[in-house]
């Protein structure tokens, strides 16, 4: 069994508990994802697959990645991304997983790229009040002072300034997965997952447990 797959996040929507309540979901198509290459400890240094994301619609590949496809018999992958995954399981070039790995109740974390929001002021970028909106005030949403006097004379590193606002690899964590649908290849889970609808996202367990002492190179 492996750690992960990767998917496609399609939109929100929600749902009710038992008890009547609404619970918002997030509905991604999971899979089917192909396992194109065994990492191994003594060839690699580390234990992992490679897999890749196969839609429907037509793709291609240019020859270098065309002929290392071949082997797991697929001509195109839309997203290539490794996964750990259980030595003690069936796992070989070729497998292919879905949506069922997953089960309802699981605790997942999902990865994915942020909206990106372009250039932002300190305001939306990180919440700053700002100053009087009364007439004659002249500071409304500007960052105010930033330096510091005669020592250091400089700006620290990492100060809160506007500038490139999204487009970050985000990952939320402990999401449940309300629904499987098997059939559809759709995951249904609690919650909100970083990036616009239409975007590509990596579903992983949070209590996977691969052999620990084979993961990596000693």
């Amino acid at each position: 069994m492996v750690e992960g797959l990767i998917g496609k996040k399609i939109g929100m929507t929600q749902t009710f508990d038992d008890k009547g309540n609404v619970i918002p979901v997030t509905v991604i198509e999971a899979g089917p994802c192909t396992v194109i290459q065994m990492k191994t400890v003594e060839k690699d240094g580390y234990s992992a697959v490679q897999i890749g994301l196969v839609e429907e619609k037509k793709q291609r590949s240019n020859k270098p990645m065309a002929g290392h496809l071949k082997k797991a018999g697929i001509n195109a992958a839309k997203i290539i991304r490794e996964f750990y995954f259980d030595e003690r399981s069936d796992v070989k070039e070729g497998s292919q997983f879905f949506a069922d790995i997953f089960n309802e109740g699981d605790k997942v974390s999902v990865v994915g790229i942020s909206k990106g929001k372009g250039f932002a002021g300190v305001v939306k970028r990180w919440g700053f009040h700002g100053g009087e909106k009364t007439h004659g005030s002249m500071f409304h949403r500007r960052p105010g002072s930033t330096g510091a006097s005669a020592y250091p004379s400089h700006v620290f590193k990492g100060k809160k300034l506007p500038g490139h606002m999204g487009d970050d690899r985000v990952t939320a964590r402990n999401l449940k997965v309300i629904q499987v649908e098997k059939d559809k290849n759709l995951l249904v889970i609690s919650g909100a997952v970083p990036g616009a609808s239409g975007g590509y996202v990596l579903i992983k367990k949070v209590d996977f447990n691969p052999v620990p002492e084979k993961t990596k190179k000693e």
